[in-house]
């Protein structure tokens, strides 16, 4: 479970809509629109970035979702591609955008969707796993993951598609991992430990 502050005049919390569990305090929570413009279009075009909600008050809010595991990630300026299913509560201070997954319609389609929520700025990011999160360093050497296990990965890197299908798949002889995402260069890439 994620516990926050929030004290009168501090930053609001933008989090999935429905993840609030408790509240000790005073809070008012409002529904987060798209912003307008391009980001409203992307957002009806591909549902990401759907179903947000700002926070703000004085006293203590904690969040969940589903019993996942919580990790948090401390923006420091950097930019992070995260799956929204798994974005749990930014700080508002954090831009937001829906941005297509790199290495073209092909990753797209096999990491579950074209888009992802780009977040970039100062602050911190509260994440969800199914289980213990797993960081794997991409700079040293590729990075294949299951694309059902990604979570997020540095915005910097762009996953490209590996291939292991055979026709050997075609009559029941495959072996269940025909495609991964592909990652390398200097960021990382979180994985859980459950495909879903």
């Amino acid at each position: 479970m994620l516990r926050c502050r929030l004290d009168p005049g501090a930053p609001e919390i933008v989090s999935s809509a429905g993840a609030m569990v408790a509240y000790q305090g005073e809070m008012k929570f409002k529904y987060q629109g798209s912003g307008g413009g391009m980001k409203l279009v992307k957002k009806l075009a591909t549902g990401e970035g759907a179903n947000m909600m700002r926070t703000t008050g004085n006293g203590e809010i904690f969040f969940a979702k589903n019993g996942s595991q919580i990790f948090l990630i401390q923006l420091e300026g950097e930019a992070l591609s995260l799956n929204t299913s798994k974005m749990l509560a930014f700080d508002s201070s954090i831009e937001w955008d829906i941005k297509m997954i790199g290495g073209g319609l092909g990753a797209g389609l096999v990491a579950g969707g074209f888009t992802n929520l780009f977040l970039q700025g100062h602050g911190m990011v509260a994440i969800t796993s199914h289980g213990e999160p797993l960081l794997l360093d991409c700079s040293q050497q590729p990075t294949y993951v299951d694309p059902q296990a990604v979570v997020c990965w540095s915005a910097n890197l762009q996953p490209q598609i590996k291939n292991d299908f055979n026709a050997g798949a075609l009559i029941g002889r495959g072996s269940g991992e025909a495609f991964q995402l592909a990652f390398h260069g200097p960021g990382f890439v979180v994985v859980q430990p459950a495909e879903y």
